[in-house]
């Protein structure tokens, strides 16, 4: 807003407040100030003298200053007199003494003001965002809430799956010989099922997880879980994209599947490969390749346990409304077609 002309501006070494800017200013629904250019409040709108209850005459110079929260006071100070030094636009959040005695929160803002003839002050505007405030507030005492849930829970799930890894050992260790491949094998998918668990719990943002980075995350894991050194998972593909917690967990399990099928058909020599290849093209939907192969080494794996990895791909699919198809084969690589993120989802 630029200056009032010279008759209204500096008088006598005070700054003087023109008719016409006090008319425009008192019909604006809006808490306005003008303040001189050392700093001093010279003039308050009607909106803010109801707000405050206060006269113009209490008012003036620093006397609006006495109803500033004790708690906000400083810095609202030194923010404003960094402002004044470099003459530049300022945005702060205070809280301001209502006519009822509450202290509302307030969002300021302040601009220079300047011409040919110099600098004059500021003019100001102040918003009641009370309400926006304690929404704020609401929404963070329930993030930490949930924050604090969900290691709860994943404490517990962490818990429950360890003493399951445990009882599937013991039992396995006193089963007859053809059935302890089975219990092995039972125990590593737990294991992974713990795993996809603790990449899940770890990711920076749990509404909307993304893929490409999870995936390389919870490759990482599956590597050193079983046979490490023996097995590579490798995440390619072009794009990238944000998927919900069910779907990442779906995904983590039918990933973890392809190892442990992969692993349990080969020798404990043999070298498995896994390459996961993303298709996230912006505006279309998110397609996943999985493809596993062996390295050379000597046939074998493991005939006392059951192939159900297609079965129980099929079912982790399901749960999360995932079309699939293929074998996870070189030959015939798993194709996956991801669901649409709802709304909100994606960041």
């Amino acid at each position: 807003m630029a200056a009032e002309s010279p008759a209204s501006g500096i008088g006598q070494g005070r700054f003087e407040v023109g008719d016409a800017f006090r008319r425009f200013a008192d019909f604006v629904p809006l808490m306005m100030w003008r303040a001189d250019p050392e700093g001093h409040a010279v003039h308050h709108n009607e909106c803010w003298l109801e707000f405050t209850g206060r006269s113009a005459e209490e008012e003036i110079g620093d006397g609006w200053r006495r109803g500033l929260h004790p708690d906000d006071f400083a810095r609202h100070a030194a923010l404003v007199a960094e402002a004044y030094a470099a003459r530049e636009p300022f945005t702060v959040e205070f809280r301001l003494r209502r006519h009822d005695g509450s202290y509302r929160w307030l969002l300021e803002t302040g601009r220079p003001l300047e011409d040919d003839a110099g600098f004059h002050g500021y003019l100001g505007s102040c918003f009641d965002i009370t309400d926006r405030k304690h929404a704020e507030e609401h929404i963070e005492r329930a993030l930490a809430e949930k924050e604090a849930l969900l290691a709860e829970v994943y404490h517990r799930v962490r818990n429950n799956l360890q003493v399951m890894v445990s009882l599937i050992g013991l039992y396995g260790r006193a089963a007859p010989d053809p059935c302890r491949g089975s219990f092995e094998a039972l125990g590593q998918r737990v294991r992974a099922i713990a795993l996809v668990q603790q990449h899940l719990h770890e990711a920076p943002h749990i509404a909307s997880i993304d893929l490409r980075e999870y995936l390389h995350r919870l490759a990482s894991g599956l590597g050193q879980l079983r046979r490490a050194g023996r097995i590579g998972v490798t995440v390619d593909g072009t794009g990238t994209g944000y998927v919900e917690p069910r779907t990442a967990n779906a995904l983590g399990m039918i990933v973890a599947e392809v190892v442990a099928e992969c692993l349990d058909a080969t020798a404990e020599t043999v070298a498995c490969t896994i390459a996961i290849t993303i298709d996230a093209a912006a505006g279309g939907p998110v397609r996943l390749t999985i493809a596993s192969g062996v390295g050379d080494g000597p046939e074998g794996g493991r005939p006392d346990v059951p192939k159900l990895g297609p079965r129980l791909i099929a079912a982790y699919a399901a749960q999360a409304e995932i079309a699939v198809r293929g074998t996870a084969t070189t030959s015939d690589p798993l194709e996956l077609q991801l669901p649409e993120t709802r709304a909100g989802a994606a960041s």
